[in-house]
């Protein structure tokens, strides 16, 4: 007679935390990582269904980066100030990670641009005008933003955008606006705009070397961005 074998049991799934620790960070799923930070759930309510519920709730994980402790307070009822703000704090942390590496980047191409702006601008509802003050190898001495606007257009003259560029001794300058429209192609405005700093830098040997405008990804559109050097309006 055959003898009597007995199945090994079936291993239970491992935590976040000790996944991580055994499998390394990127073994982890979005709402795995958000439930380390959080710690524990909510009545009725489990770490990683909370985690899922908080995500599902923002609309996107890059959503959900963009948010202030208030916001997701407000977004998914019952997460508190304490697991709001760590949330929040987290995010904010790995953001300025991702600038502090890209500020080391030389800034000539507007995809470099476009991808250390948009995080802090995608979700924007307002036009906010930056100035990215570059030495002479186009790497960043300093980011500024110069002006709030409207959802359609935002002010800007040459003396609030060439006045830093002077007392921080930069070899030239790049100006950059979100179309909270998510369309970046340029207003009869924007065209304008560029022209005068652009003439104002010839004369102040501070060359504006770009004009970057911040728009969406979507279908048929080729890139989220426009670019005035990119299309030879600047030289």
């Amino acid at each position: 007679m055959p003898m009597n074998s007995t199945a090994p049991a079936p291993e239970e799934p491992l935590m976040p935390r000790e996944k991580m620790l055994r499998h390394g960070r990127s073994a982890l799923s979005d709402e795995e990582l958000i439930a380390l930070f959080l710690h524990t759930g909510l009545q009725g309510c489990p770490v990683l269904e909370l985690a899922a519920l908080i995500k599902r709730e923002a609309g996107s994980l890059a959503r959900l980066g963009t948010m202030d402790a208030r916001e997701i307070m407000e977004c998914c009822k019952g997460v508190g100030p304490a697991k709001a703000t760590t949330l929040a704090a987290a995010f904010e942390l790995g953001q300025r990670a991702v600038r502090e590496n890209m500020e080391r980047v030389e800034m000539r191409n507007p995809r470099i641009v476009y991808d250390y702006l948009i995080g802090d601008l995608r979700y924007e509802t307002e036009e906010n005008l930056v100035l990215l003050l570059l030495d002479s190898r186009k790497q960043l001495i300093r980011r500024m933003l110069i002006a709030r606007g409207t959802l359609t257009s935002v002010p800007a003259n040459p003396r609030s955008i060439f006045r830093p560029a002077i007392i921080c001794n930069a070899a030239c300058i790049i100006m950059v606006h979100n179309h909270p429209s998510g369309d970046p192609s340029p207003s009869k405005a924007d065209m304008e705009l560029t022209g005068a700093i652009a003439q104002s830098g010839e004369l102040l040997r501070i060359p504006l070397f770009d004009h970057v405008i911040l728009g969406t990804e979507a279908p048929g559109r080729l890139q989220p961005f426009y670019s005035f050097r990119q299309n030879n309006l600047l030289h």
